[in-house]
C-alpha cells in the first residue's frame, strides 16, 4: 500500500539520489526529486511535499539558503543529508530552520528511522492542533495553564529556567533545538556563558525527569549542537 507521505528529495549526486529513491520506493513512499535549489523551491511551491530531504552542497545555491527561503512561508519538515559533518555546519542548518541532520555516509535504516520520527512528530502536532493546555508524553506531562510539570502524576520541582527549557522542548517535540536557539528564547541572547549555563540546566532537568526511568529517554543530547525532546511511545 502506498504511503500517503510525499517526500521531496533535493540531491545533485546521482548515486546518492538513486540510493534514496530506491529506498523510498521499496518502502512505498511517494517522492519527487530536484537537483538544484531553484528547482527545489519550484517543486515545494508546486507540490507541497510533507517532508524535504535536502543536500547542502547544491550547484546553484547553498542548502542553508534554501532552508531560509522555505521558512519564510512554510514549516514543512526539512531533514538535511550532507557530507558536512562539522558541528558548525549542523548548527547553521538547524538555526536556519532545519528539523534534523543526517551525515553522509548514512545507513538506509537510519534514514528510514529519521523519516518515521518526523512523521510521528507531525502526526503528534496535527493531533494537538486544538492547542490543549496540557502536554503529555509518556509519563511526563506539562500543564501550561498551571505552570507545572509532572512525572507519573507527581509534581516535578523545577526551577523557572528548567521549566522554560522543558516547555520549549515540549513545544518542539521531535525537533533538534540548537543551544543558540534555546538560549535566545530563554535569555534573549546567546553568549558563551549562557550556553554553559544551559548545559548545566539541561543536565539537572534530565536528572529530574529521568531519575526513575528504566530505559526511557525523554531528552536527547546532541553533543556540541543542542537538545531534542523525544516522543515516547505509549
Amino acid at each position: 500500500m502506498m504511503n500517503k507521505t510525499l517526500i521531496l528529495m533535493v540531491e545533485d549526486d546521482r548515486s546518492v539520489c538513486n540510493l534514496i529513491a530506491t529506498t523510498l520506493k521499496l518502502h512505498n513512499y511517494r517522492y519527487i526529486t530536484a537537483t538544484s535549489g531553484t528547482a527545489a523551491l519550484l517543486e515545494i511551491s508546486s507540490h507541497n511535499p510533507d517532508i524535504i530531504l535536502l543536500d547542502l552542497g547544491l550547484p546553484d545555491m547553498d542548502g542553508v539558503e534554501v532552508i531560509k527561503k522555505v521558512r519564510t512561508w512554510s514549516n514543512v519538515p526539512i531533514i538535511i543529508i550532507s557530507a558536512r559533518s562539522e558541528d558548525t555546519d549542523k548548527i547553521e542548518a538547524l538555526d536556519a530552520g532545519a528539523d534534523d541532520y543526517l551525515t553522509k555516509p548514512f545507513s538506509i535504516e537510519e534514514l528510514l528511522a529519521r523519516l518515521r520520527v518526523t512523521e510521528r512528530r507531525m502526526a503528534y502536532i496535527n493531533a494537538d492542533m486544538e492547542k490543549s493546555s496540557v502536554f503529555v508524553n509518556g509519563s511526563l506531562s506539562v500543564d501550561y495553564g498551571a505552570g507545572c510539570a509532572y512525572f507519573d502524576g507527581v509534581e516535578l520541582h523545577l526551577t523557572p529556567i528548567e521549566y522554560k527549557i522543558l516547555c520549549l522542548l515540549a513545544q518542539n517535540v521531535g525537533k533538534v533545538l540548537t543551544y543558540t536557539f534555546i538560549t535566545e528564547k530563554i535569555w534573549g541572547r546567546s553568549w558563551d556563558n549562557d550556553i554553559s549555563s544551559l548545559r548545566v540546566f539541561g543536565a539537572t532537568l534530565r536528572k529530574k525527569i529521568e531519575k526513575e526511568r528504566s530505559s526511557t529517554q525523554y531528552i536527547q543530547t546532541h553533543v556540541g549542537v543542542g537538545y531534542r525532546m523525544l516522543k515516547v511511545e505509549e
